[in-house]
Formats: C-alpha cells, structure tokens, sequence
C-alpha cells in the first residue's frame, strides 16, 4: 500500500480495524490476540512502530528481520495461532522511521490464540471464550458469510478422489519435508486443511464444499452445486461462436490444469530472464489469473466462470462477493478473501503466493509480456483483462523497454549460436569491449538460465570451449 495511504489511516487513529504496537525491538506479546481478533471479526489494519495515540517511533532498523520473523514464524505455530495463518509482513519508511505494517483479512475459520478466542470492538481485542452466546453467534457468522464452509453432512469420503490426496502429500513433502500433512490420512488432512467441519451450532459435521470442490469427483460436485462450471473458449476467427473450446466441470485441482493446458495450447510464449533464471512469462501471468478465477470466486454466485482468449486480449469472469466497486490499482488495494480454505490449499502446493499478489505480479509480467497494463475490475462479476499487445500507438512502459532489449539481444544470441561458438565470437558479434563485462552481465546468466549449452561441460574455462544453443 502508498505510503500516503497508510498515513491516512494512521491519522485516523486505532478502531475496530486498526491496531497500533509500538514495539520497537521485540513484538509485543498481545500483538497475536490483535491478528486473532481481526481475523475473527471483519480484518483490518495492524502497525508496529506506533504509539497508541498515533505517533510514529518506528522500529529499530537493525531488529526489523527478526521481528518479520518471528511474527510469520509464531502465526504458523498451531500452538501461538489454531487454526496457523501466513500474513506478509511489509516493512514501510514514513517520516524517516521504519514502521511494519500487516494487512489482516478476515478469515472464513475462527481462531484461537494459545488457546483463547478474541473478538474485536471499538476498544481493542477482547476474549470472549467463556462467553458462550458470542462464541456461537462468532461460529454462525463464518458458517452463512463463507460459502466454502457449507457442511454436507451425507457427502462420503469414498466419494473424494484418492489420488488428489496422494498428490497434495507428495507435492507439500517436496516443497517442505516434514510438513504434517504427509504423514496424514485423508480425513485428517481434510480436517488440518478446515475443509471437515462441526457445525457448533447444530453438531452436525462433515466435508465442506471446499473439499467437494478441491477433492471431488465431477458427479459428487455436481451433485452439491448443479450450476458449477468453468468455460474456457478461444474466439479469434469466428467472433459470433468460437474456435475451440473446454467445459470444464471437475474439481479445482483438475480444472487448473485443464485450464493451464487450454492457454499453453492457443498462446505463445516468450523467454525471458529473471536475473539468472529462465521464466516463462505466458505461464507466470496465467498460472496467477487462473489460480484467482479458481479460488476466489463466490461458488453460490449461479454466473458461470469464463475465460476467452480473443485476438488482442484474455478475458476473465467469475461470480463474485465484491467489497468495492471499479477498477482496482494494483499498487493500493487491500486484497479480501473470497474462499480462504480453498486459497490456502492452493498456497501449500505452490500455485499461489501470499494474498494480493496474484494481481500485482499479472500486472508486472503483462508488462514485460505484451507492453499492455492489465485491468481488473470488481463488482457483483470480478473481471480481469489481459492484452495480448500494446495499444496502437501506445508507447511501451520503460519496464518493458528495457527488458524488450535484454529480450532482443538474447535472441540474437541464441541465434548466432546455433553453430557453437568461442567467448570471442559471441562478444565480438555483439560489439561488447569489455570482456568482464561481457562474461558477468551477458555470458553467466545464459549459460544459469539454460539457454546456452556448454560444448566441453566438464572444464568451462578450457581454452577450447565453445558454447551452442539448440533452441
């Protein structure tokens, strides 16, 4: 968020949702009954380096990577924060002194801080566990406001498709050996992920439409939401109908992929070097719109889930729950949860970051991509428009001018070396004078990237050696 921005809401002063801390060296202890507090009541605003009346002290400069990390490390232990929840941790220079600043969103869980649960009023966080009308009143909320949460007390685990457990086990034991889910049944990773709930109010419980939607077989889905359904359609020749075209009707998981697939399928990509790594950039964009069309959709909203390639742009919708109306700026917003459950299931196996960034890292990559700047748009539909090339006549930001060149001269490169060549011959044909220069800024990172290849790849820096490519 802008800094004049978070200002803003600073001179305004603490409420029901915004928190001050001034912990300059070490956080607070109660700091975590304010993230429960906000996560059970509507979200809000939480700062550290304020004064409770306002004044910006800042945080001591040398202490600021401890104290993110402790904070992200205490949300993720069940035993601080149950259920654990990530939240980003921005570090912000105002008026010359280093605040953090968290945005909390409300979560569709309640949660408990070391064992307590919190509420949040006017007056600050306060703890409501023995108070047993609030508690249910709290559990109800969560039950009608998220639709994720719907229980179906019928639905049968042999109904959930046991290889998607598999994988989900596999995947997180990639990404983080020893994460718990592993060593789980399906029922208990079901239960871990929230997606098997007791309703506090009624006692009945079971599977969740989150995990209908992330596990289950396309009868069982149809079966608890008849309307669900995503339509992938490509519609560049013949713009009354369309050329090609994918009803998806499966669960989440598969519906990624299919729609992943369907992209790869009618869109170029284009390479392109992240310092020394090589990323797809066609993948980068859509790996992050089709994640946000996928979980952060309001599933009762009958609209069904569209996304149309044309000739010029990508076009995305999905039912939606919206708070706000308009075009979003994607470098001042604060990023709502549509389906949490779902959002953090897909964050465990490595298809989204942290909330909000979908958005901003579609905005980033379009740029290079195409030169164009995404919109996205909310309201009762949440729309997302990717151009596919830069207006006419419109200049290019400077962000994809300059990549635009490093993207030329490695093609060019790549070309020159189809027929392998010495260090010489690639920095003479490129008129680069300085050899370090050369080796450092241009050479190292395409032989890291993988689009050069080594032709004596046992001894680098034989005097013999001589570099191809074979893309």
């Amino acid at each position: 968020m802008k800094v004049e921005n978070l200002k803003k809401i600073i001179s305004q002063g603490e409420s029901i949702t915004v928190e001050f801390k001034e912990s300059k060296k070490k956080l607070n202890k109660d700091v975590y009954d304010s993230v429960c507090a906000f996560l059970n009541r509507h979200g809000g605003h939480l700062f550290i380096g304020v004064k409770d009346n306002g004044d910006i002290v800042g945080v001591y400069k040398d202490s600021v990577d401890q104290l993110k990390k402790d904070f992200v490390t205490s949300l993720n232990n069940p035993q601080t924060l149950n259920p654990a929840f990530y939240l980003a941790v921005e570090d912000v220079e105002v008026d010359g002194k280093t605040i953090l600043y968290i945005n909390v969103p409300e979560s569709s869980q309640v949660h408990r801080c070391k064992g307590k649960i919190f509420d949040r009023n006017e007056d600050g966080d306060f703890d409501i566990t023995n108070n047993t009308n609030l508690v249910s009143g709290l559990y109800m909320r969560k039950q009608t406001t998220y639709t994720e949460n719907r229980i179906f007390p019928y639905a049968d685990m042999d109904e959930l498709e046991d290889e998607l457990f598999t994988r989900v086990r596999k995947t997180v034991g990639n990404l983080r050996p020893g994460h718990p889910w592993v060593s789980m049944d399906n029922i208990d990773l079901l239960k871990s992920a929230g997606m098997y709930l007791k309703d506090q109010i009624t006692g009945e419980q079971g599977i969740t439409l989150a995990g209908i939607l992330i596990f289950g077989s396309e009868l069982m889905i149809q079966t608890a939401l008849p309307h669900y359904r995503t339509d992938a359609i490509l519609r560049r020749e013949n713009l009354d109908r369309y050329d090609d075209r994918d009803d998806i009707r499966v669960n989440l998981l598969r519906s990624y992929e299919r729609l992943m697939q369907f992209i790869a399928k009618h869109l170029n990509d284009k390479f392109y070097l992240e310092g020394d790594q090589r990323v797809t950039l066609r993948d980068k964009i859509f790996r992050e719109a089709i994640s946000n069309l996928l979980i952060h959709r309001e599933f009762s909203n009958p609209f069904p889930a569209k996304l149309v390639i044309g000739r010029d742009k990508v076009y995305i919708e999905n039912g939606n729950k919206p708070h706000g109306n308009g075009i979003i700026d994607p470098e001042d917003f604060s990023p709502y949860p549509k389906n949490p459950k779902i959002a953090k299931l897909f964050k465990e196996i490595g298809w989204v970051d942290e909330l909000g960034s979908g958005v901003r890292n579609i905005y980033k990559y379009n740029k290079i991509y195409s030169g164009a700047d995404p919109e996205f748009i909310e309201g009762d539909v949440f729309k997302t428009i990717i151009p596919l090339t830069a207006k006419p006549g419109a200049h290019a930001s400077e962000h994809a001018s300059e990549h635009g060149e490093t993207q030329d001269m490695t093609a060019k490169i790549l070309e020159f070396c189809r027929e392998p060549k010495t260090r010489s011959e690639i920095q003479e044909f490129l008129e680069i004078k300085s050899r370090s220069y050369f080796s450092q800024k241009v050479l190292s990172p395409l032989i890291k990237g993988g689009l050069l290849e080594l032709t004596i790849p046992d001894k680098p820096k034989s005097p013999n050696q001589k570099y191809y490519s074979d893309r």
